[in-house]
């Protein structure tokens, strides 16, 4: 087995991974830095981000208004010593992008142009027309070509992290146009593999995302946080799940159901006495409007198409001339894939699975309880997200915790010793088991299609919008069904260049490990805080549950869920409010 060895190794190449990388190499350029990638780094999911990313940028905005609206929004499960950090470094960062080149749209006196996105009561939102991800990831990416340290190993995946003498010593990754098998030594490891989102039927996560790096970390002994935390984005397109911005609606898009009323009126955003007021409906928190879409449809309110139930989101009376400007992508995608214009006609649009608030379990610098392993972005719960992410928060966080990761195994790295015999020991014994359970099998009966359907058809009726015990536990007993079916897959492809086949049956034991912690945190759950919704305990129960969820996968493959309290430092649990202004008690003074 051929070898090779890095001080730091970045598994991921988005947003995460590249700020990460670009952070260590600034700490010490001495350092042997690597970024494997499954994709092409520009292919990464970060380049599909369309609204903007959150950070105070005007003089009526503070950083205790920014950190007030995230805790709340996540419904008092953030930890608030990480959101502090957050909202102190967000400008910082995205400052220092526009450095790099990142093109953020400017009002005409030349200062920074913000936007207003849900669940914030101030505009705060940076944004490169609806391009934001894709002019970020780009401005990264090249950005990491300038620092000589940084080597890449793009369209190499990763199946298993290297663990010895209580720390991560590597990875075992498949260099997929040869179909070698290799190990890769380093000193510390950042993890940055993005969400799961293709454990649903119906996502706007692209198929690279199926929790690759949640489950590895969990093989590896190592918690996930908080996983029964999972958003639905209120506009998808039917059919494809492709995403309709938020920025779509806070330029001023309207959503209506089959009678063109503006049916979020009727509902509850988080205001407990009044309705909220039409202005800002649409801009109420992601999990709100996803629930109130369910009510919508159960009262025969929605219209009834082919590819679901849906309504229509409205922008024809914002005019060609803003939408060209502010809004090019969402009409090119219109066109494209649904035939429609949205300059004059409507755009029908679902609740799409889009976010993971759980992940990794990490500290306010990125760092696992295993030593050396560090995790950042959407595989990571650090936790800033809480019970439900609000809209422009997660490209910020890529950058802020990116950037800490990168520097904490920066400083880790110095002064390690390289891995040890044992630690290719193991590589050896990972090439084995490739070989042994897919390349070199046969008899066996089990399709990848036919178990991944299931699951997504398991875990979409358990753990959807809506949960109870039943079907929970029903999703549950049917996971574990299709683990035991998995050592029973067939691959037709036995070939190594190019092996989609193989990669995504491994894909596919990743979203199985990380189904079962999602169902399982959920289970054990027994209140409705943010996007977990249990209809038979409606109630949030901060007596016993202001507290995070981890979920250990034992030897025997069970798993075994335990609680750690959330982190409050100035802002105790209160109501989620909507639609009204309310300021925070307290004040962090802004920087600069």
């Amino acid at each position: 087995m051929e070898i090779r060895s890095h001080d730091i190794l970045l598994v991921g190449g988005g947003g995460a991974g590249l700020r990460a990388a670009i952070a260590a190499a600034e700490v010490n350029p001495k350092l042997s830095i690597a970024v494997v990638s499954k994709v092409y780094p520009m292919r990464s999911h970060t380049v599909s981000a369309e609204g903007g990313a959150a950070g105070v940028a005007k003089p009526d905005d503070s950083l205790d208004e920014h950190a007030y609206d995230t805790i709340s929004g996540g419904d008092w499960m953030c930890d608030q010593d990480a959101v502090e950090a957050f909202v102190k470094e967000a400008p910082q960062e995205l400052l220092r992008l526009e450095r790099w080149g990142c093109p953020w749209n400017r009002e005409p006196d030349g200062h920074i142009a913000v936007r207003a996105f849900g669940g914030m009561k101030k505009k705060r939102t940076w944004f490169a027309a609806d391009k934001t991800g894709f002019h970020m990831l780009h401005t990264l990416f090249q950005t990491s070509l300038k620092y000589q340290p940084i080597t890449r190993y793009d369209e190499w995946f990763v199946t298993k992290l290297l663990v010895d003498d209580g720390r991560v010593q590597g990875v075992v990754a498949i260099d997929v146009m040869s179909g070698k098998i290799q190990a890769i030594t380093a000193k510390a490891v950042i993890v940055c593999t993005g969400g799961c989102g293709r454990i649903f039927p119906f996502t706007t996560n692209a198929n690279i995302k199926n929790g690759d790096g949640m489950a590895l970390v969990q093989r590896a002994g190592t918690p996930l946080k908080d996983m029964e935390f999972l958003q639905y984005h209120p506009t998808g397109l039917p059919f494809t799940g492709i995403l309709i911005t938020e920025a779509a609606r806070a330029e001023g898009g309207y959503m209506i159901n089959k009678d063109g009323y503006r049916y979020l009126q009727d509902y509850n955003l988080g205001t407990p006495q009044a309705k909220p007021v039409l202005r800002s409906m649409e801009l109420g928190p992601r999990d709100r409007l996803s629930q109130a879409f369910v009510k919508e449809d159960q009262k025969g309110r929605t219209v009834k198409t082919e590819y679901g139930s849906v309504v229509h989101l409205d922008l024809r009376h914002l005019g060609e001339k803003l939408i060209n400007a502010k809004l090019p992508f969402v009409r090119e995608l219109c066109m494209k894939y649904e035939n429609i214009d949205p300059v004059n006609e409507l755009i029908p649009v679902r609740p799409v699975v889009h976010y993971m608030m759980g992940g990794v379990s990490t500290d306010i610098n990125g760092a696992t309880s295993l030593g050396g392993l560090f995790a950042a972005g959407e595989v990571a719960c650090v936790s800033i997200n809480g019970a439900n992410r609000l809209g422009s928060n997660s490209l910020t966080e890529c950058l802020v915790f990116g950037a800490r990761a990168g520097r904490a195994a920066a400083e880790f790295a110095v002064g390690q010793k390289m891995p040890n015999g044992r630690v290719l020991a193991q590589a050896t014994d990972e090439q084995k088991r490739l070989e042994q359970q897919y390349l070199h099998k046969s008899g066996g009966q089990e399709r990848i299609a036919t178990l991944r359907d299931e699951m997504q058809k398991a875990v979409e009726s358990g753990a959807g919008i809506y949960r109870e015990q039943s079907t929970l536990s029903q999703a549950g007993n049917k996971l574990r069904e299709l683990q035991e079916r998995y050592a029973n897959i067939s691959l037709d492809d036995h070939s190594q260049t190019f092996n989609t086949e193989l990669t995504s049956a491994l894909e596919l034991g990743y979203m199985l490990d990380v189904a079962q912690s999602i169902v399982e945190c959920a289970l054990h759950r027994t209140e409705s805080r943010g996007a977990h919704q249990r209809t038979d305990f409606p109630e949030r129960d901060d007596q016993r549950f202001l507290a995070h969820s981890l979920v250990r996968r034992n030897s025997d493959g069970s798993l075994k869920v335990d609680y750690l309290p959330v982190k409050i430092t100035r802002w105790p649990p209160g109501e989620r409010v909507y639609g009204q202004e309310e300021k925070p008690k307290d004040g962090i003074k802004q920087a600069g």
